[in-house]
């Protein structure tokens, strides 16, 4: 029985940028990249044709 090709999804085809955020953008002068400053630079990465963004996963360490 021939089974029918599905049809490619959006993620198949789509440019994915990956951001870490601790080093991506300081909005703060700190040296340690933030929210704000990944929203700040978001117009420059959806200049480079970008279709979605996947967020490195971040957290307050437990460590000192």
């Amino acid at each position: 029985m021939a089974s029918t090709p599905r049809p490619a999804t959006w993620s198949s085809r789509a440019v994915i940028y990956q951001i870490y955020p601790r080093s991506f953008a300081d909005s703060n002068g700190d040296g340690i990249g933030d929210l704000p400053g990944i929203t700040a630079r978001l117009d420059h990465v959806a200049g480079l044709g970008v279709d979605a963004i996947w967020l490195s996963p971040f957290f307050t360490s437990p460590m000192r």
